[in-house]
């Protein structure tokens, strides 16, 4: 039954998220952690931070992770095969239509809808993890290292996976 479920959360997801991985991000969110309960807010803000940090398409990465911790490599392989399957499908089918109407008002005027939702929905996951981070380590923590990054990312340059290699240590260190 695990399998079928993971094969319906991510394909799902990656059906109806026109977007992509932004668009995706809180329908996985909601099915995952709300509908089957495999994560908890707090380790599903732990799997989009390692995600983020990883070159290449969140939604296959977390797709992997909660596949495989909750089916093993089977999970894993289902949960990816139900990611990719539907822009495979779609693709395939309508190429055609795609290279014909690209340049039509319509399709770019739903463009236009589509972006502030996605807006929307990545405040919103922003705003839950700011509010669980402040509630779970403190407002001098999260201060500390909100300024930090925003000082190394913006200043120093220094890529975001480092960035987030480094909060990991600072936690181990001084929070765990």
């Amino acid at each position: 039954m695990i399998y079928l479920e993971l094969l319906w959360v991510f394909f799902y997801a990656n059906f109806m998220g026109y977007g992509g991985g932004p668009a995706i991000i809180p329908l996985i969110e909601r099915e995952a952690v709300t509908a089957f309960g495999w994560l908890t807010p707090a380790e599903f803000a732990e799997v989009l931070a390692m995600g983020n940090a990883l070159p290449g398409p969140i939604a296959p990465k977390m797709a992997a992770f909660i596949g495989f911790s909750q089916a093993g490599l089977g999970g894993a392989g289902v949960a990816l095969f139900a990611t990719i399957a539907p822009s495979l499908v779609m693709m395939l089918a309508l190429m055609g239509l795609l290279t014909r109407y690209k340049d039509a008002p319509q399709i770019k005027k739903l463009t236009q809808y589509i972006r502030p939702t996605l807006a929307v929905l990545l405040l919103d996951i922003a705003l839950r993890n700011f509010i669980s981070s402040w509630q779970g380590i403190g407002w001098v923590h999260l201060c500390i290292l909100g300024v930090a990054s925003l000082l190394c990312l913006t200043k120093l340059k220094i890529h975001p996976a480092l960035m987030v290699l480094g909060a990991l240590v600072y936690g181990a260190l001084l929070l765990g």
